[in-house]
């Protein structure tokens, strides 16, 4: 049976053609080298070298052996290589559940750092709500999940990747978009247009008891399923919208996105969410490039809950 060890032995000698100065590269006495190329020819039953006046020769089947056995060689280094990367968190695949709003700029902000430090790793986006996002990192179908408004689970880790200030988008006929920013208060009397009540706390719980701090109860006139939604509602008239800042990316005509006059300012988190009991390289190889985005955006602080 040849073993990889007769092929390394085999392509050092084919390379120097002198088993004695094989020996030495290979740091062997000259005997052992020899019985175990002789091995090899009759596990081949083929003689690939012949004696000559500098050393040996390759015949036929050596010169034939030699070309395979590097091909070999190679994937074999290949093959390791690659695995103490995956072992080190810098090859592999990396799935992400992500949401509506984060993806305007946050989210894909961070990705990018990650692909630029780990361009070996696949990126895999996975839209979920927070449920599914919890459920699916609890069945190690994703590594991480963003999210906003996350809870405490005792088997889930959030850290905050961004506080955004909030906006409201009005149209630009609403006698507000002259305005260089506005108070919620002033929309007492304004419909509200707002995302669906999904798995609690949610943005309409937000938004609600911001309007609530303010002394009114808002009127809500339409559930949409995500922000750009909102938004082109608010462009055809049916009322007003609060988003976070991220979604100003997202241009829509005949809005404005006015920022809230607020001190201090309420902010929103988009969090990262990962399962506590998950030993990923890959996912600590992220949570690294995480943290060193939360420094460079001078980021702190824990997750706000309702």
């Amino acid at each position: 049976m040849i073993e990889l060890r007769h092929l390394k032995y085999f392509v050092a000698v084919a390379k120097e053609l002198s088993i004695g100065r094989a020996a030495v590269a290979l740091n062997i006495s000259q005997p052992p080298l020899t019985r175990q190329i002789q091995q090899l020819e009759e596990d081949l039953g083929a003689v690939l070298f012949v004696r000559s006046v500098k050393g040996v020769e390759l015949t036929d089947a050596g010169r034939t052996l030699y070309e395979e056995a590097r091909n070999i060689l190679s994937l074999v280094d290949l093959a390791s290589e690659r695995t103490r990367r995956a072992a080190q968190g810098r090859i592999g695949r990396l799935d992400v559940g992500i949401f509506g709003s984060g993806m305007y700029d946050i989210i894909p902000r961070v990705l990018r750092k990650f692909r630029a430090a780990f361009p070996e790793v696949k990126i895999v986006l996975h839209p979920m709500t927070k449920d599914a996002q919890v459920e699916a990192l609890r069945q190690r179908r994703i590594n991480v999940g963003f999210n906003r408004l996350v809870p405490r689970y005792p088997d889930i880790a959030s850290r905050v990747v961004m506080w955004e200030r909030l906006y409201i988008v009005v149209p630009e006929s609403d006698p507000l978009a002259g305005r260089a920013e506005v108070s919620i208060a002033e929309l007492v009397d304004s419909p509200f247009v707002l995302f669906p009540k999904v798995a609690r706390p949610n943005f309409n719980d937000f938004v609600a008891s911001l309007c609530q701090r303010h002394g009114f109860v808002p009127h809500i006139a339409q559930e949409v399923g995500e922000a750009t939604t909102g938004v082109a509602l608010v462009a055809s008239g049916f009322g007003v919208c609060i988003v976070p800042e991220s979604v100003k990316y997202f241009r829509a005509d005949g809005v404005v996105y006015l920022p809230m006059t607020e001190s201090p300012p309420t902010m929103l988190d988009v969090t990262c969410l990962y399962c506590l009991e998950d030993n990923s390289p890959i996912l600590a190889e992220f949570l690294g490039v995480l943290e060193e985005f939360r420094r460079e955006n001078d980021v702190v602080g824990d997750p706000h809950v309702l």
